[in-house]
């Protein structure tokens, strides 16, 4: 078989897949804030593609503070140096991001994540899949994905048709 280019070795998630594993996320996180009774102090979402499990996760816990900082690293498949682009709010840094719960979409190679640490060390990092060059850099994750599998997000995806293996019947 010949090699696979790094598409073609692909994990499809559906909307309906990230759902519940951003659920599943928060069923981890419930109760597990430094906050009383376990509380967190608000949602930090790694933009873009930790906008809706942070969205979700928020909403299941019932934290109210959510905000987002924007980090690129990607240009289409090419990943580059990690570069801030938009900050949160400052309350969000206070205490050096204690109480914080810092979520996204996948760690990669981490070099996201790495950044994004730095700025809050005290903060809990969370992401629905995980690569394991980047799985030391996160706190709690759901899904292990191969370092060499490509993640496809449902908003990178359309619905079309596709020629069957064998036969065109």
């Amino acid at each position: 078989m010949p090699d696979l280019l790094p598409h073609e070795k692909g994990f499809h998630v559906s909307w309906d897949q990230l759902h519940r594993d951003a659920r599943a996320l928060a069923w981890r996180l419930d109760g597990k804030g430094p906050g009383e009774g376990g509380s967190w102090r608000g949602v930090l979402g790694i933009t873009r593609g930790g906008l809706v499990p942070a969205a979700i996760v928020a909403r299941e816990l019932d934290i109210r503070t959510v905000d987002t900082i924007s980090v690129k690293s990607y240009n289409h498949q090419e990943q580059r140096a990690p570069q801030v682009i938009k900050p949160p709010q400052d309350t969000f840094l206070e205490n050096g991001g204690e109480g914080v719960l810092i979520v996204d979409d996948l760690v990669d190679t981490g070099k996201t994540l790495q950044l994004v640490r730095d700025m809050f060390p005290k903060a809990h990092f969370a992401t629905c899949y995980a690569k394991p060059q980047g799985e030391p850099l996160v706190d709690t994750f759901i899904t292990e994905v191969s370092q060499d599998t490509w993640i496809f997000f449902p908003w990178d995806m359309a619905l079309q048709y596709v020629q069957p293996y064998r036969g065109t019947d």
